[in-house]
Order: structure tokens, then sequence, then C-alpha cells
């Protein structure tokens, strides 16, 4: 249960963000539109932090990896500009409410170098959060 809230915690946010751009989701079916920019989100789970013996209180923690996928041959300005919106969204001490878990981000996202990928240029961004519970 409590990873399902996490994802949707971390899915509304990003969905909020503005200039909106098509996203594709874990397992739902999304087709690219040729020439137009898209998103993929991925919810990455870690191995959870058992802080104390007995109470059954624990941290559950991973990435949030946002994959921008824009059209090749464009330069990297838009991907950037687009990375910036995405590492401002989830700066450090970011914290996202859904139901009763709060999910907050523990650090600066990771913007790596885009690549070419397939018929895109990609650039990868990881956003690592917790949720103690």
């Amino acid at each position: 249960m409590s990873q399902s809230t996490i994802r949707a915690a971390l899915e509304s946010a990003l969905a909020s963000l503005a200039p909106a751009i098509d996203t594709a989701w874990q397992n739902t079916p999304y087709a690219p539109v040729t020439g137009r920019p898209y998103q993929a989100a991925y919810l990455l789970p870690a191995e959870p932090n058992n802080h104390s013996m007995g109470d059954g209180a624990r941290q559950e923690r991973g990435i949030f990896q946002v994959s921008l996928m824009y059209p090749p041959g464009q330069g990297t300005a838009a991907a950037g500009a687009r990375a910036e919106l995405i590492r401002e969204l989830f700066r450090r001490g970011a914290s996202f409410p859904k139901g009763d878990l709060t999910v907050q981000i523990e650090r600066t996202p990771e913007i790596a170098d885009g690549r070419e990928d397939g018929d895109r240029w990609m650039v990868p961004i990881k956003i690592r959060w917790f949720c103690n519970l």
C-alpha cells in the first residue's frame, strides 16, 4: 500500500508541472508522437531502512527517475530547460503529501548528460526520495 501511495504522490507532482508534456507512466500504454517530446517516469524503490526494532517503523527510500525524451537534432536547450524545471519542483527538502504519507526529497536531483536513445535525445533525472512510516 505504501509504495502505491508514494508513487501517486510523486506522479501527481510531476503531472502538475507546467508547461505540461506527454508522460509515459510505468505499465501504461503510450505511443510517442513523432516530433513531440515526452517524459517517462519510473519509481525505483530501494532497500528500506529500519532504524529501530520492534515498533514496526521503517523508512522507504528510492529514486523517482524521469527520462526526458526529445526529438533529435534540435539541440539540448529545450530538454535542459525542462530538466531544470523538474529539478526545481523536486528540490532538496520538498515534500509531497498523499493520504496519510508524506514523501520527502532527500537531495538535489541529479541531471545526467543527455544521449541518443533510439530516435530520441534522452536526459535522465534521478530524484532521491524517502518516506517515514
